[in-house]
């Protein structure tokens, strides 16, 4: 019988333990943020019924659909019913309509669950991808002051996950909706779809928007264009200078008063915060081309590597679950997606391979001690260090060789004449060095060094 090949579809993220604790590592720090700021988890399941996962708008959707359908189903030819959810927005939509009733406002949710698309396999884009989000949902209203705490949770997050400087960059929907309609773009339409092109800016270039603007899909005059390119390059310095630049804008129509009240009063809260001015900047020409949202929006960029993107982006949306409820819902939200971020930061050698989360190998000298070392690693276990014995006997350089390999820092050998001394042989792996404890203080000692290696990270 001939051997199927072993090998894994692209566009899935499949990792060795090592890198995968990496990974795990970055998860974790994320979730304990999420945690520290008061968000509670939820899950939702990876399969959802289509018809509910096609209520999200963007054209895309039904593409990038992974359907799912049972045998059955597919033997009667009938229309799949289920799909694969894309992304964790759309099945909080449902999760909060569904469960209103029982819900606390604001709902704090945070989520950290794999999702699924029909992405074209290419360099660096997933089919099967972490993405870590957070919102807090309002009932009929929620105050502005959740805008600024999302800032301060994302500088929390990448702050720890020390991966280089970034800035997390603001602008208001309102407030370039607002700044079209003082340069005579009244139509809403009209408005998302110059907002559409100027969120192309980075992929583009100016001079490309600058055409499209001033071509005949959109036939605005080259004095509005150069008007709007302006507007879109405003950056700030610090949280004065993004309030006056935000004053110089000069007075606007109702829509563009919001917005600049909005970002002040967010800017200020930020600030109250705690967050270094040095991580915050205004950046007009950020536009996050989903229509849902309606207020702030967020993108956060590595300073050194601008070509990986922003590594966290969201904001705020007026009524998150229309399609579900007739009760208003507005709320304001972020999303990491964690797989690429990780997967990017490894190719710029930004993260590197972890250390294994087993600390200490109990090896074997003597199979008739078996029972020895099983206690031993049983007490080393119960001071909390990671700990695994060997089951199966061989060469001690074997196993030295598996120990090193497998990245664990710690080699114990318990012999005859270390149990006649009450001593334990330590062998530093990581530092090559070798030396003798006494029983009694083991633990001890494996915890100092333990500790000073994870306050060093």
């Amino acid at each position: 019988m001939p051997l199927t090949p072993a090998r894994t579809m692209s566009g899935v993220l499949e990792l060795l333990p090592l890198d995968q604790i990496a990974f795990q590592h970055m998860l974790d720090t994320i979730r304990r943020h999420y945690e520290r700021f008061g968000f509670l988890p939820v899950e939702t399941p990876a399969i959802e019924y289509s018809d509910v996962l096609l209520t999200k708008t963007g054209g895309e959707t039904e593409r990038q659909l992974y359907f799912v359908q049972s045998t059955g189903a597919l033997e009667r030819e009938d229309r799949p019913e289920l799909a694969l959810r894309f992304d964790l927005t759309v099945p909080l939509a449902r999760y909060v309509a569904e469960h209103e009733r029982a819900l606390s406002f604001p709902f704090r949710r945070y989520q950290i669950q794999r999702v699924y698309r029909g992405e074209r396999a290419q360099r660096g884009r997933f089919r099967e991808f972490y993405q870590c989000d957070i919102d807090v949902i309002g009932k009929d209203s929620l105050s502005i002051r959740h805008d600024a705490e999302i800032p301060a949770l994302i500088y929390s997050v990448f702050h720890e996950l020390n991966i280089g400087d970034f800035t997390i960059q603001l602008n208001h929907r309102k407030l370039m909706c607002g700044y079209f309609e003082k340069l005579g773009v009244m139509d809403a339409i009209w408005q998302m779809r110059v907002l559409r092109e100027v969120d192309k800016l980075d992929k583009q270039g100016m001079d490309a928007v600058r055409k499209t603007l001033v071509g005949e899909a959109f036939g605005l005059s080259a004095g509005v264009v150069e008007k709007i390119l302006d507007f879109v390059q405003i950056r700030s310095a610090s949280f004065e200078d993004a309030c006056d630049k935000l004053d110089a804008l000069g007075p606007g129509p109702q829509s563009l008063e919001q917005g600049r009240a909005d970002l002040k009063q967010v800017l200020g809260i930020i600030k109250d915060f705690g967050v270094p001015e040095t991580h915050v900047a205004l950046n007009l020409s950020i536009a996050r081309g989903l229509d849902y949202y309606t207020g702030t929006v967020y993108e956060t960029m590595l300073n050194e590597h601008p070509q990986i993107g922003s590594i966290c982006s969201g904001g705020r949306y007026d009524n998150l679950a229309a399609r579900y409820t007739r009760s208003h819902l507005p709320g304001v939200g972020i999303s990491i997606g964690l797989t690429r971020l990780y997967w990017q930061l490894r190719e710029v050698g930004l993260v590197d391979t972890a250390c294994s989360t087993v600390d200490v190998l109990v090896t074997q000298m003597d199979e008739t001690q078996l029972a020895t070392y099983m206690e031993l690693a049983s007490e080393l276990r119960g001071a909390g260090i990671n700990t695994e014995v060997v089951m199966e006997g061989s060469k001690l350089g074997k196993q030295l060789k598996y120990a090193d390999r497998a990245g664990i820092r710690f080699a114990l050998m318990l012999g005859e004449d270390e149990m006649a001394r009450g001593v334990v042989t330590v062998k530093d792996l990581r530092r090559n060095d070798q030396f003798e404890v006494s029983r009694c203080e083991l633990i001890k000692m494996l915890r100092v060094e333990l500790e000073q290696t994870a306050a060093m990270g």
